[in-house]
């Protein structure tokens, strides 16, 4: 089993990446976040793999962290959650923003998640809060209280631009941005702003 790639990225697309090690070249598919961060073709990146055995196929998954893959692979131990929503799932919310959700059992912040209805919310709720790693317990801060005009603001955003068709990882790095150059700035606005930014690219 492959476990670990240390190599060059010689193509890059969302939730994909060719990895070239030594004149081979690995198919890796990736969540978002760590799509966002391996950096542009031609750079050096590490992945740490999980490798999935099919009859027809071999897959491979790669993540920058190892609390990505120790959460990915206890997702796809859950009955009716496959690789591919495994990563939809990892690209949907942050790891620590994951982690808080399965510990107080927040459904509503999973059925955010594209692909995510609530049964399935429910279910990697109740499986997975006792089952969380080690690392992931100790990464996790206590949630901070919830009903602050920010954070509804935040999720009230979140909403409309998952509901438009955009990836909840992709909206919510468009949020911040725009809400930390605009901090005063009411809904429509960062609305605008942040459509502005991904129709131009910055956040695909």
């Amino acid at each position: 089993m492959i476990a670990f790639l240390r190599g060059r990225v010689i193509d890059k697309q969302p939730n994909r990446i060719i990895v070239d090690v030594q004149g081979v070249g690995y198919d890796v598919q990736v969540p978002l976040s760590t799509f966002y961060e391996v950096g542009d073709e031609g750079s050096d990146v590490a992945l740490r793999i999980y490798t999935h055995v099919r009859e027809e196929a071999l897959q491979l998954f790669g993540f920058l962290t190892d609390l990505e893959r120790q959460l990915f692979e206890r997702l796809i131990a859950i009955s009716g959650i496959g690789p591919r929503l495994g990563l939809s799932v990892l690209s949907g919310i942050e790891p620590a923003d994951l982690i808080r959700a399965i510990r107080t059992q927040d459904v509503a912040r999973l059925t955010k998640i594209p692909g995510v209805g609530k049964k399935t919310a429910e279910r990697i709720g109740l499986e997975l809060k006792d089952r969380l790693p080690p690392v992931a317990v100790q990464a996790a801060e206590p949630a901070a209280p919830t009903g602050r005009p920010e954070d509804l603001l935040r999720d009230d955003l979140l909403s409309a631009l998952v509901n438009l068709g955009y990836q909840a990882a992709a909206a919510e790095k468009a949020i911040d941005r725009v809400i930390k150059a605009s901090p005063d700035a009411g809904f429509e606005q960062v609305l605008r702003d942040a459509l502005r930014s991904m129709m131009k690219g910055h956040d695909r």
